[in-house]
């Protein structure tokens, strides 16, 4: 099966990362194609894999749209899809990744007379996007796919209850290669030195800089918990979120915290810095889809405290793999913080079980014979790489 896999980003998130592992074994059976360049397409060459920049500017619609903002860009959109019906004619199969893809994938699948899947990253609610764009996901989604790929039950859950249909839908949480997250002790030591870490209780939180990811929760918390307690924030802002990046550093410096924080930025060396914490918190006051650093974070033997609400609570079942705390409470947060300080040996348990829990339940090697599985089902072909070559039959 040759697959031409879209995706809207020219920046890794966590969508896209996902992507790398579902197209990697597919090798030149597969390209993927963007609608913006970046440092996304050299991530994908690095991992072999087939890329191609289908836009020549990045698509102006955000998910907080409005139906006239939507319709003005329909002049640049057409462009675009000419390119991808164009290329689509040499695939088997068309595989949305993001929500701007699914719009053009919809179409080019109508108009190049190809299947196509959407693999939904998203939770689907007025939090998240404008009314508009969640009627178009919604409706391009129900009239166009084949296969709507959830990310999680609780992507799932939104989907049906926008109106999406449940009998296209398939539930498969993102895989892992554990092998990526094996750190060394003796580099992971060196990094605490050179971060000046050592002797301290560090709380890592790994995301872009956004309001909704919630840096300001744990940054609050922090100011109620020992002095020993420091954090690392590893990421930076990415869509014209750089007024929230200030208002961090105002509030640390507001707290008095200013020895206690450092800003990091995007950083390559992700697992090695997790596996320098003792905790790693995820504090999104919003319902997140999955939650990927949730499950890097177990892989690297680190325990984890996240916030109660969307994905997360399919990952973590508290006191057992994990902690879980109300989103938004950086009091409940602080006590979570404070009692991995002073239990070691039941965090250290916590953090086993969330490994070995981790590496059973998101094997990339299963999540990837699922995918497949599910478009051999779904398109009467095989779709592991090498199956035969041929035009897909569809139900």
């Amino acid at each position: 099966m040759k697959i031409l896999f879209l995706d809207q980003s020219g920046k890794p998130g966590g969508a896209e990362l996902c992507l790398i592992d579902i197209a990697k074994p597919y090798g030149d059976r597969a390209l993927v194609g963007l609608f913006a360049d970046g440092d996304f397409r050299k991530l994908l060459q690095q991992h072999h894999i087939p890329v191609k920049v289908l836009a020549t500017q990045p698509i102006q619609v955000r998910k907080q749209s409005n139906f006239l903002q939507a319709l003005a860009s329909v002049g640049q959109l057409a462009p675009l899809l000419a390119k991808v019906v164009q290329t689509a004619k040499e695939y088997d199969l068309i595989y949305a990744n993001t929500q701007k893809a699914l719009v053009i994938g919809a179409l080019a699948s109508f108009l190049a007379r190809r299947p196509l899947v959407y693999h939904l990253h998203d939770i689907l609610s007025s939090e998240h996007f404008s009314r508009t764009n969640l009627r178009i996901a919604v409706t391009l989604a129900n009239r166009f796919a084949s296969l709507v790929i959830a990310n999680s039950q609780a992507s799932h859950t939104a989907f049906i209850a926008e109106g999406g249909n449940a009998k296209l839908t398939e539930i498969v949480y993102n895989g892992f290669d554990r092998q990526n997250y094996q750190t060394v002790a003796s580099e992971v030591k060196e990094l605490r030195q050179q971060l000046g870490l050592e002797g301290k209780f560090v709380v890592g939180h790994f995301s872009r800089l956004a309001p909704w990811k919630g840096q300001h929760i744990l940054i609050r918390a922090l100011s109620e918990c020992p002095p020993e307690v420091t954090v690392i924030l590893v990421g930076d802002a990415l869509f014209g979120e750089q007024d929230y990046v200030q208002e961090l550093h105002e509030q640390v410096a507001k707290l008095k915290l200013e020895n206690r924080v450092q800003f990091l930025g995007f950083r390559a060396d992700v697992p090695q810095l997790m596996a320098a914490c003792d905790l790693v918190a995820h504090t999104s006051i919003a319902p997140e889809p999955f939650g990927r650093v949730i499950v890097e974070a177990m892989l690297c033997g680190r325990p984890v405290v996240a916030a109660k609400a969307g994905g997360a609570v399919e990952l973590i079942e508290h006191g057992r793999n994990g902690f879980l705390v109300t989103p938004g409470e950086s009091e409940e947060l602080a006590q979570v913080i404070q009692t991995c300080v002073a239990e070691v040996e039941m965090t250290a348990t916590i953090a086993n079980h969330g490994r070995a829990i981790a590496g059973q339940r998101f094997d990339i090697v299963a999540i990837n014979q699922q995918i497949a599985q599910l478009l051999s089902q779904r398109f009467k072909k095989p779709a592991h790489p090498g199956g035969e070559e041929g035009r897909l039959q569809t139900d």
